[in-house]
This record gives C-alpha cells, sequence and structure tokens, in this order.
C-alpha cells in the first residue's frame, strides 16, 4: 500500500477507533455487560415482563435437585460457581506468581481494597441509620469486567501500571467479597455435609501433593464439593473458589494446570455465565413506581456507597500511603488519573446484585430496591470515571495506524481477553 493511500486510510480508521476498542480487548466484556443489563430492564417493563419473569422464577416442572427449584437458583447457586471458580484461580495464581505474590507490592492494592470495601459499608450504615442493615456488604463489591471494561475503551491513554493498579485491586475486592459471603451470609449450617466437603477438599489437596495433572479428578470432584456445599447452608458458590485453590500450579511444558484451565474457563466466565447472570437479575420492573422509588432509602443508600464512598475510601488511602511512605502510588499515574479509577471502582453490578440477592432473601421489594441503586451507582461510577479519565490524563495515545507498529500488550494473558 502506498503513503497516499496510508495517509487516505488512517483517518477513517481513527474515527472508527472508538467503535472498535468497544469490541476488543478489555472493553467488550464490560461492554456486553451494560448491553445485557439494558435488554433485562427492557425485558423487565415490556409485555413480555410476565414471560420474563416465568422464564427464571417460574417452578420448574422438574428438577434434579430439590433445592433449585427454579432457573433463577440454577443460574445464582449453580452456574455463578463456574465464575467463583475462575476467581478462585485468578487469586491462586495472582498470590503465587503474580502481582500478589511481592509483600511491597501487594500493600497499595490491599489497603485501597480495605477502604473500598469498609468505607461504603460505612456510608450505606449511616445513610440507612441502621434499617436494612443486612445490606451493608452490597456496595462493597467492585465488577471487575465491568471497570476494566470502562478503562479499556480509554486504551493507552491511561497508565499501564493503572490498570493493573485497578486490576489487582478488583481481584482483592473479590477475595474480601468471597470472605463477607462465607462469614455474613450463611443461614443454618449443617454439619455432616460440613465434614463431607471438608473430605472432598482432602482428597483434591492430596491429587495435588501427588501432581496429578488430568483436569476430569478434579472437576468432577469438585462438583461433588458444590452438591455437598450447596446442602451444608453456606451458599453453594463459595465451592468454586475453594475447588479452584486446590488445582495444581506445578508448570508442565511451560504452563501450570491451573494456567490452562483459567485460560479455559475466562471467556466462558465473561461472555456466558456473567452476562445470563445479569439478564436474570438485572431486570427490575418500574411499573407502579414513581420518582420516589430513586430516592428511597435503600437505593439512595447502595448509589451513595457505590459512588461517593467507593472512592472516598479507595483514593483517601492511597493518598495517605503515599504520603506517610507506606506504599508508592502507581508509577506515571498523576492524582486524577487515581481519582478516575477510583471512582470505576464503584462500578459493582455482579457482586453487588449477587449479595443483594444473599442480604434480603425472600424480600423481593428490598432485593429489587438494592438492584435500583446498584444498577443507578454502578451507571453513575462508569460514567463519571470514563469522563474523569477523559478529560484528566496526560498520556498520549499511540498512534498505531501512523507509525505502523501496535503499542505492546503488557498483559498479554489476562483472562478477562
Amino acid at each position: 500500500m502506498t503513503d497516499t493511500n496510508s495517509s487516505r486510510i488512517a483517518p477513517v480508521r481513527r474515527i472508527f477507533a472508538p467503535v472498535r476498542a468497544l469490541f476488543v480487548g478489555d472493553a467488550s466484556a464490560g461492554v456486553l455487560l451494560i448491553l445485557v443489563a439494558i435488554a433485562a430492564m427492557i425485558a423487565a417493563n415490556s409485555a413480555f415482563a410476565d414471560e420474563y419473569r416465568e422464564l427464571f422464577y417460574g417452578e420448574l416442572r422438574w428438577t434434579p435437585i430439590a433445592k433449585l427449584k427454579d432457573l433463577h437458583y440454577w443460574i445464582n447457586d449453580g452456574l455463578m460457581a463456574i465464575f467463583f471458580f475462575v476467581v478462585g484461580l485468578e487469586v491462586k495464581r495472582e498470590l503465587i506468581s503474580g502481582q500478589l505474590a511481592d509483600p511491597a507490592a501487594r500493600r497499595l492494592p490491599m489497603l485501597a481494597a480495605a477502604g473500598g470495601m469498609l468505607v461504603p459499608a460505612g456510608v450505606y450504615l449511616l445513610m440507612t441509620g441502621g434499617e436494612y442493615m443486612n445490606g451493608w456488604a452490597i456496595p462493597a463489591a467492585t465488577d471487575i469486567a465491568f471497570a476494566m471494561g470502562v478503562l479499556g475503551l480509554l486504551g493507552s491513554r491511561v497508565p499501564a501500571s493503572l490498570r493493573l493498579f485497578l486490576l489487582t485491586v478488583a481481584i482483592v475486592d473479590d477475595i474480601g467479597a468471597v470472605l463477607v459471603i462465607a462469614a455474613f451470609y450463611t443461614e443454618t449450617v449443617y454439619w455432616i455435609w460440613i465434614g463431607a466437603s471438608a473430605a472432598v477438599v482432602a482428597v483434591m489437596v492430596l491429587l495435588n501433593r501427588m501432581r496429578v495433572d488430568y483436569f476430569w479428578p478434579y472437576i468432577l470432584l469438585a462438583l461433588v464439593l458444590w452438591f455437598c456445599v450447596l446442602n451444608s447452608g453456606v451458599h453453594a458458590t463459595i465451592a468454586g473458589v475453594v475447588a479452584a485453590l486446590t488445582i495444581p500450579m506445578q508448570r508442565r511444558d511451560g504452563n501450570s494446570m491451573l494456567e490452562r484451565l483459567e485460560h479455559t474457563l475466562a471467556p466462558w466466565s465473561a461472555y456466558l455465565v456473567v452476562p445470563v447472570f445479569g439478564f436474570a437479575n438485572a431486570g427490575v420492573p418500574l411499573a407502579g413506581m414513581g420518582p420516589e422509588a430513586l430516592i428511597a432509602t435503600l437505593p439512595l443508600a447502595v448509589a451513595a456507597g457505590l459512588v461517593v464512598g467507593k472512592q472516598l475510601g479507595i483514593f483517601s488511602l492511597v493518598w495517605l500511603a503515599d504520603r506517610t511512605g507506606f506504599a508508592k502510588r502507581p508509577e506515571n499515574a498523576s492524582w486524577p488519573e487515581i481519582w478516575g479509577v477510583s471512582v470505576l471502582c464503584g462500578i459493582g453490578f455482579t457482586m453487588s446484585i449477587f449479595i443483594g440477592g444473599l442480604a434480603f432473601k425472600g424480600d423481593e421489594a428490598l432485593i429489587e430496591g438494592a438492584k435500583i441503586g446498584i444498577l443507578a451507582g454502578s451507571a453513575i461510577s462508569a460514567v463519571l470515571g470514563y469522563v474523569i479519565l477523559r478529560m484528566t490524563t496526560e498520556h498520549t495515545v499511540a498512534e498505531s495506524d501512523d507509525k505502523g507498529t501496535t503499542p505492546v500488550d503488557p498483559f498479554p494473558d489476562d483472562p478477562l481477553r
């Protein structure tokens, strides 16, 4: 191609670059979630609203597991175990050989994640005045795919160190969310099933120690573990995380079994499991709701926790850590950029909706109110975070069309791709 033709095509490519960015790299999974949430809201408020509700909440004529009596239960207690399994794989990889393996490197994301969970919970409790106490953890979660998707829309405007910071904060946040679910959203515990679960985990650990490097023994035992945990009183999805922690990390031919599993399952989790969960849970019927529904105590507290609490908790602790020398802020990142990423962490969506269903289990009115707050808070955080980063970034966008080169991807193994 001649230089003249290249010069003619380059402006056209730049015009369509933002559109293309929606469907490649980090952005695609986040954009898919946005579209799914919109589709769910349309379905729940359309002429097909009854069919939408019947699809997910109508009692199944037959189910192999009595506890999972409708499709909604199968998605939230069954399919989401895959999501949590992938989270567990990612956490183990990061702790052993990733950014969380270095004690010095994990100081800042751990501190930021702690602030990003505690301050939103405090904002929520302050605004509810002690009412709806069980929902305190709803605004404490960050949706990795959604937040990374919005950041991906900015491309190389945002420094790689800040992208890594957001990813590690979200991973630590996931660890915290899993611990919260296990500790605070467990009702009656059935110790016989807990014992059975422990026995299955012991066998999986033994396989690991014996260096068994075949998928199927672990997958079959993970299914057995899921069934035992489902009947134990602890939420079934915790089995996904526990099972993932037993997967071998020893390398064979350059890749460990854990990495192979993660790379295989991560796309299914990001592009199937989470969107199905989103479509089943994000639909909030607005019929009969007035403007007052948006400013009711519960949705307002959840939204404030996500929008105000997240940025306040994360940004203030990063600033404090940097000023005291406890940990340095991300390299090449300005304070406005760190603020923008802190705001993006207020995108709760997947994990927040999941915790909301556990917090107000059996009370549809409160669950719907929490969803309104989650959707509103996540939307505001996404738009505000994007605008802040778009306006304050001090980095040059790589002109791959003009240079004839493509910027090197510092995260080629990112499971969200």
